[in-house]
């Protein structure tokens, strides 16, 4: 599954100049007797399977035989919400261990060894691998040099301009003009500084207008 996503585009690209590494570990390694097995069923009954707290454990200490530093996070719908401040935060670390669980969830012991808990939002997936996927991509592209373009993520949607964070400014291409609707003149001057400055004073009003709390986040 994460070999497809990985092996594409700016993430491919990035680990090929070794900017970025990324690791997989399969559970069922670490997995109990012949068949490997890596969940059980709930004590006290209920539907579904729950990943064992013994096979957890040995997969993290693997994955932290290189680096003891790793920061382990658990992604569970319980867990802080995800966002860009987090984002920015993972890309400053040297090595982050993504715990991925599937189906009904995790013995709740596992909760004992990681640093924190990240749920992508108010929703529940039959994974946690798709989240990890999300959470790669957006720390990947924070990374120097990931992306080529310098400044790039600068005016992006939740970049942080002075203590507050903004949503992205509208963009236009060709053709100047779609069904009576024209891309706004000062794009087409030449201006640099006044296209910034109308770039800006877009982006914080489209801010204010879908956005408010964002202007008081840091």
């Amino acid at each position: 599954m994460f070999e497809g996503i990985f092996n594409h585009s700016i993430i491919k690209r990035a680990q090929k100049e070794k900017l970025i590494k990324i690791k997989f570990i399969n559970l069922r390694d670490f997995g109990i007797g012949t068949h490997r097995t890596v969940d059980d069923r709930p004590y006290g009954g209920g539907t579904g399977m729950i990943l064992r707290v013994d096979v957890v454990d040995k997969a993290v200490q693997s994955a932290k035989e290189d680096d003891m530093s790793g920061k382990v996070v658990l992604l569970d719908p319980k867990g802080k919400t995800y966002n860009q401040k987090t984002a920015e935060n993972f890309s400053k670390l040297t090595h982050l261990i993504l715990i991925c669980g599937h189906y009904e969830g995790y013995d709740e012991r596992i909760r004992n060894f990681v640093d924190e808990e990240i749920s992508v939002g108010d929703y529940v997936l039959s994974g946690g691998e798709i989240p990890a996927m999300l959470i790669v991509d957006s720390v990947a592209r924070l990374i120097p040099d990931v992306l080529k373009k310098q400044n790039a993520t600068s005016l992006e949607s939740f970049s942080k301009i002075g203590s507050t964070r903004i949503l992205e400014y509208p963009q236009y291409t060709r053709p100047g003009v779609y069904k009576g609707k024209k891309v706004p003149e000062i794009l087409l001057s030449g201006d640099l500084k006044k296209i910034e400055e109308y770039r800006l004073d877009k982006a914080v009003a489209i801010t204010k207008k879908r956005r408010k709390d964002l202007l008081k986040s840091g």
